[in-house]
């Protein structure tokens, strides 16, 4: 069998390798070639070293769009996480009509950013101007609208993967926590939450990265307004890209930038929660 395989392998390896280098690894390469080049198309790249860099860490819109979105983050990352594990828990207790509350919650992250965002401006807007405001009227209305379409959104897809790690936490566990004397927040606490930690682990990647690259959603329900101080980093790199002629280089060094910044969180919290995972 393990010759067969070896047989195979380079007729079945090459193809894939080759669509991986043709998708990702050629863009990506030439991404950062044009990063440090003035350009407006492929073809006449002039290259300028860091001079781009150097404009994007001065740059007003790309700082306000960087503290909104980390300001965002921390937020939705906390409230998504807590709401879905604590409906994850009342929907593992064998309440009557689970499965039905499980499809209903799920529900919302089957709908597409884009439509979603216009949807909830429109319920937003309703309710805010029995108060003569809106969404664009005030930075704090937009960033809490952002925040709960967000925990709309993802707060039953991260409910399922919850209730996937609290189902293969051992009963007899939980049963000798009991019978020694432990409570239930002690049993949560001490024997539930360290062998969730997998669950909580993929949660928290899924959340922060999708907070970092909110981008249609944004563009729906504020598309940045008032006076981009509700854009966030993935609108401010398409705005710097295809709203100014001249300025892809600059960009082009932005979305460099966030993709080492994004790749650096979440492989932190990679390391940190992998840590905390134990064997059930």
């Amino acid at each position: 069998m393990q010759k067969q395989l070896k047989k195979y392998f380079l007729f079945f390896t090459i193809p894939t390798l080759l669509a991986f280098a043709i998708a990702f690894v050629i863009p990506f390469l030439l991404g950062i070639f044009l990063s440090f080049t003035q350009f407006t198309t492929v073809t006449n790249a002039i290259w300028v070293g860091f001079a781009n860099y150097a404009y994007v860490f001065t740059d007003p819109d790309f700082l306000q769009a960087l503290w909104f979105t980390a300001a965002f983050a921390v937020v939705s990352v906390i409230t998504i996480n807590l709401i879905a594990f604590l409906f994850a828990l009342m929907l593992t207790r064998g309440i009557r009509g689970t499965n039905v509350f499980r499809t209903i919650f799920f529900m919302p992250n089957l709908i597409g950013g884009i439509v979603l965002g216009y949807i909830w401006q429109l319920i937003l807007n309703g309710i805010l101007y029995r108060f003569d405001a809106t969404l664009t009227v005030s930075p704090v209305y937009g960033f809490w609208g952002l925040v709960i379409l967000m925990n709309w959104q993802l707060i039953g897809y991260m409910m399922v993967i919850y209730i996937a790690g609290l189902q293969n936490v051992p009963r007899d566990l939980i049963e000798a926590a009991g019978i020694d004397g432990a409570n239930r927040l002690q049993t949560l606490r001490n024997v539930t939450l360290p062998l969730v930690m997998p669950s909580v682990t993929i949660c928290l990647f899924l959340t922060i990265s999708n907070s970092f690259k909110l981008f249609d959603q944004n563009l729906a329900l504020t598309a940045g307004a008032p006076s981009k101080k509700t854009t966030m980093l993935a609108l401010d790199i398409y705005n710097t890209f295809y709203g100014k002629s001249g300025w892809e280089g600059v960009g082009q060094a932005k979305a460099v930038v966030f993709f080492l910044m994004v790749g650096l969180i979440v492989l932190a919290q990679l390391l940190i929660t992998r840590r905390r995972e134990v064997e059930s």
